[in-house]
């Protein structure tokens, strides 16, 4: 089973920054998100942190070509929120038995896994990137987060061409994948 067009349209539009899109998720899910977390002793701003996170996932998941909805959005949605809040009250020992509102989920217990191992990539890729001493984090940031040219960072960092800042960008990649690497692997 796929998702109908409307719904494969909102998806699409979440996927391409569409505000329309994402408010019709937002209007369409966050209520019933909002009463399943009051509902199991959390508050509305724990609601809206859940739905937000959830709403990364489904997001990151539009942009890949090899995903494939099998249920509605709301279903979708719902699974994650649910999931997420259930792990959030098991680490706080807030955990209840009963839990209301258990209607059909799906399985996300995947794509979670994946977001949250992206996630903690991230922190070890700030933190790499954070030691990784000037000038390479200032180049690499220009290259890769400004979206600069390499002639405007040979001018910038006074190279004397693009070619030379090039070498050096490459240079700090290297370095850079040792800090990430290095503590990648004490992570684990």
């Amino acid at each position: 089973m796929r998702a109908d067009t409307n719904e494969q349209q909102l998806l699409q539009g979440l996927a391409s920054n569409d505000t329309r899109a994402i408010e019709t998720i937002y209007k369409n899910n966050f209520n019933t998100v909002q009463a399943f977390v009051i509902n199991n002793n959390g508050s509305y701003d724990d609601a809206r942190d859940i739905f937000q996170e959830a709403m990364i996932v489904l997001y990151e998941n539009a942009k890949l070509e090899s995903f494939v909805l099998t249920c509605q959005i709301k279903t979708y949605v719902y699974s994650i929120c649910r999931r997420l809040w259930l792990k959030k009250l098991q680490q706080s020992s807030r955990f209840v038995t009963q839990v209301e509102g258990l209607e059909e989920t799906v399985a996300v217990e995947e794509d979670l896994d994946t977001h949250e191992k992206r996630n903690a990539d991230f922190v070890i890729m700030e933190r790499a990137l954070g030691s990784l001493g000037e000038p390479c984090k200032s180049l690499l940031e220009a290259y890769y987060l400004q979206k600069k040219d390499m002639a405007e960072i040979a001018e910038s960092f006074g190279y004397t061409n693009a070619d030379n800042a090039k070498n050096q960008k490459y240079k700090c990649l290297v370095r850079l994948k040792k800090l990430f690497f290095s503590q990648y692997n004490i992570g684990e």
